[in-house]
């Protein structure tokens, strides 16, 4: 069994979401349930995955989601096309470099920017920042549900768990009608919903 520590909301639900759609049984840790969580991760983030398969704890999240779909075939990550995989790999980093990023900007500005009016000028800023990655996303989901084509990937839902996080802030974050179709076939998914609840459960056993 793999074992995920995680946040709630954060990137790591993108990872138990995969691990579920891989069939893969997952017990989760809350950080906040390590007393040293920087001997897990020196940098302090999740998603952290320790692979019983070889015993590695696996850190950065986009590095976790190609371990992971290597090793376990799967529709969400094509192993006999090259240009596929390369798209799929390409997709991947671009949730998880780019516009994981510019959404860490949001949460940068609330907590490092004491002045309302510099916070929200940061804040516009980076909402058009975020917009037009957005952008992007539609741009490639003219001609096809998913950015992987006709199945989920791995980068539908990372971005789908990244969309969350901008109801927390003043901004107007803007997505296309084709993506938020997108977003709304992911949330439903059953993984989706397990997830949400499991990391919800374990939230719950660490405040009791």
């Amino acid at each position: 069994m793999y074992t995920l520590y995680f946040l709630p909301d954060a990137c790591s639900l993108a990872t138990q979401v995969v691990l579920r759609e891989l069939g893969q049984e997952v017990n989760l840790i809350h950080k906040q349930q390590v007393s040293d969580f920087s001997r897990i991760n020196p940098v302090g983030t999740v998603p952290v995955l320790h692979d019983p398969d070889n015993g590695q704890t696996l850190r950065e999240g986009a590095a976790i989601m190609i371990h992971l779909l290597e090793k376990h075939p799967n529709p969400m990550f094509p192993h006999n096309d090259a240009d596929a995989r390369l798209q799929a790999i390409r997709n991947i980093m671009f949730a998880n470099a780019t516009m994981h990023p510019a959404y860490s900007r949001l949460f940068f500005a609330s907590s490092a920017i004491h002045y309302a009016d510099a916070r929200q000028a940061f804040f516009a800023s980076a909402a058009d920042a975020i917009n037009a990655l957005w952008q992007v996303v539609e741009n490639q989901l003219q001609e096809q549900p998913f950015l992987g084509g006709e199945q989920p990937s791995a980068a539908d839902i990372m971005l789908s768990v990244y969309s969350r996080w901008g109801a927390a802030f003043p901004v107007n974050i803007q997505i296309g009608e084709k993506t938020s179709a997108m977003i709304d076939r992911v949330l439903a998914m059953d993984s989706f919903k397990q997830a949400l609840k499991a990391e919800q459960q374990a939230a719950d056993a660490l405040r009791q």
